[in-house]
């Protein structure tokens, strides 16, 4: 990090293996401080995003607040999750689970933001990982909402790269496209984290199980377990990914950005969500200075940057260092 103090980090999550990865990644980092986890629908559902938030903060020793948001789209039907990627469980099917004894916040994930950010104006660095209904109902409740996040980082959607749950969408932004582009239309600082990078990252399993051989730990092995499923579904469909037998890291390559900015090319422009039809769910960006006929498209309007190339190798290295380290209470 390039200030001493920590970043203070709501983390709005849909756990989700990537999402584990992710939080773990936070916790572990010294310049992260993770003040609130607020959980959507997505990968599961948000009943189990938030029983999979409580229980791994739980068994890896921090006690952070969680809250439970949105169960489904603002508009279009929900989907049933993909248990084939992440598992019945959303962490690849565990075997069993500890005890635990942590229990939500009672209010709403949005209520939750809303709350934080009047508390600490200008402080806190919003790391939104799956569909985004918490963040547009926050903004439904607090128009100002922007002036008081520091910034918003979000894992998804793409620019060039083809999509993965439609030749043109990613499926956190497909899976509330109307909550995607509210979210892009207001006016804070927005780094969107998308598959253009996301798919140029492929963590080896293997690097999971050296971190749990080193940590020796609970949390370690939970996460291993979630990746190992994990990685067999990306082997299967990607052969690229087959020969390193290993995974994207989607959603842990948004802390990796606010922690380590440096190891990215960015493009800034506007952003805008397709809400219907074949392009559900695409993000398109505006490239050129061409004054389109369409309206939508004014160059006044709030800017999204977003993250067109990575140094792979240096977010790998990032990644083992942070979780090699120290961070566990023994």
């Amino acid at each position: 990090m390039h200030t001493n103090a920590p970043r203070k980090v709501i983390y709005d999550t849909d756990p989700g293996v990537d999402d584990a990865m992710a939080l773990y990644y936070a916790l572990a980092h010294a310049g992260v401080d993770v003040v609130g986890i607020t959980t959507t629908f997505g990968n599961v559902t948000v009943e189990q995003a938030a029983t999979n938030a409580l229980y791994l903060t739980a068994i890896a020793g921090f006690e952070v607040p969680v809250t439970q948001g949105v169960a489904k789209p603002w508009v279009k039907p929900g989907e049933a999750p993909p248990d084939f990627i992440h598992g019945a469980d959303g962490l690849g099917n565990l075997p069993s689970r500890l005890a635990t004894h942590n229990v939500l916040d009672p209010r709403s994930s949005a209520q939750y933001i809303v709350d934080m950010a009047r508390a600490h104006p200008g402080e806190i660095t919003l790391v939104a990982v799956g569909p985004l209904g918490n963040l547009a109902t926050a903004l439904k409740l607090a128009p100002e909402l922007p002036t008081l996040l520091r910034e918003v980082i979000l894992m998804g959607g793409t620019v060039v790269e083809p999509g993965n749950v439609s030749p043109v969408a990613e499926a956190n932004i497909w899976n509330d496209p109307h909550a995607a582009d509210l979210v892009f239309c207001a006016d804070w600082k927005l780094t969107m984290v998308g598959l253009d990078v996301t798919h140029q990252v492929i963590l080896p399993v293997t690097l999971f199980e050296k971190i749990a051989r080193h940590q020796q730990h609970v949390a370690t092995d939970t996460l291993l377990h979630a990746v190992k499923f994990y990685a067999n579904f990306y082997s299967d469909l990607y052969p690229h990914v087959a020969k390193i037998h290993g995974c994207f890291g989607h959603d842990v390559l948004a802390f990796i950005y606010l922690t380590n900015p440096e190891l990215f090319e960015l493009e800034s422009g506007r952003m805008r969500v397709a809400v219907d039809g074949l392009a559900q769910g695409q993000t398109m960006l505006r490239r050129k200075r061409i004054d389109y006929p369409q309206a939508g498209w004014e160059s006044d309007d709030a800017l999204t940057h977003a993250c067109m190339q990575v140094d792979a190798h240096g977010a790998s290295r990032v990644l083992e260092e942070t979780l090699m380290s120290d961070w566990l209470p023994r």
